[in-house]
């Protein structure tokens, strides 16, 4: 039975943030919203709304819930050795200027992880590498670039050599990479996106959103895409109809747009 508690926070939270929880699986999201709320201290989502509305950094750990940033560089390796050794030449062979967008980067680890492959290949200086993600903190974190050493478990220790410096128990990017990265706040189910990108990587997302919500994302993403450009998605997320959305398999979870 529909809950009109948890109904209405939907609806209160879209008119006040623009954020449309109704397109994230509901089970997934109200458990997590429920357990956020009671360990609050609140036993109605109505209450837990209005505290959000007048308490910044319970709304923001509300984002941090909503899309959960948990994140490693390197994750899953294979994939982003493939994106090395095979797709980012291929990319790279037909411009002189790359276009590439992380979309949904939370905390930075990806589109850090896109910038050392990008500088070992040669190409940083010659690519526009755009991060976004609609969590104000996780943004935050990113630009700092500062890691726990977890963070780092997968990532090739030649490359962690070369990439981070050690403060403490912490680890920081290189400075150079992160000039690299331009990072911007964006709501991908309700902004409208840049055009003509090479590559768009956008990893262990999709999971969270119903079954509507990715078809027109795929859609959304298709379109910013350039003819021949590559869409690079997460190890749980295979497209299983892609030329609905004019794209065709690659590698496993790469899609290239048809020319």
């Amino acid at each position: 039975m529909p809950d009109p508690d948890y109904l209405g926070f939907i609806q209160n939270i879209k008119k006040s943030t623009g954020i449309d929880l109704a397109q994230y699986k509901e089970a997934q999201m109200k458990r997590r919203l429920t357990t956020l709320r009671n360990k609050n201290g609140f036993t109605t989502f109505e209450a837990f709304f209005r505290a959000m509305m007048n308490n910044k950094t319970l709304f923001y750990e509300f984002l941090d819930k909503m899309t959960i940033n948990v994140s490693e560089f390197w994750r899953n390796p294979n994939r982003w050795e493939m994106l090395r050794d095979v797709v980012l030449p291929e990319v790279a062979s037909a411009k002189s200027r790359l276009r590439i967008w992380s979309a949904a980067c939370s905390t930075g680890e990806e589109p850090y992880t896109l910038a050392m492959i990008l500088a070992d290949l040669g190409l940083l200086s010659n690519t526009y590498l755009l991060a976004s993600d609609i969590d104000d903190g996780a943004l935050s974190k990113a630009a700092e670039g500062l890691y726990l050493e977890r963070s780092l478990k997968d990532v090739p220790p030649a490359v962690a050599k070369r990439y981070f410096s050690s403060e403490g128990a912490m680890y920081r990017i290189d400075s150079a990479l992160k000039k690299a990265v331009t990072f911007k706040k964006q709501n991908l189910l309700l902004d409208t996106f840049e055009e003509s990108f090479d590559l768009i990587v956008c990893r262990n997302v999709m999971i969270y959103f119903t079954e509507e919500a990715k078809q027109g994302l795929y859609h959304k993403f298709a379109k910013a895409l350039r003819p021949g450009g590559v869409l690079f998605v997460g190890s749980t997320e295979q497209i299983f109809s892609p030329a609905v959305f004019g794209l065709e398999a690659t590698e496993t979870f790469f899609y290239r747009k048809k020319s």
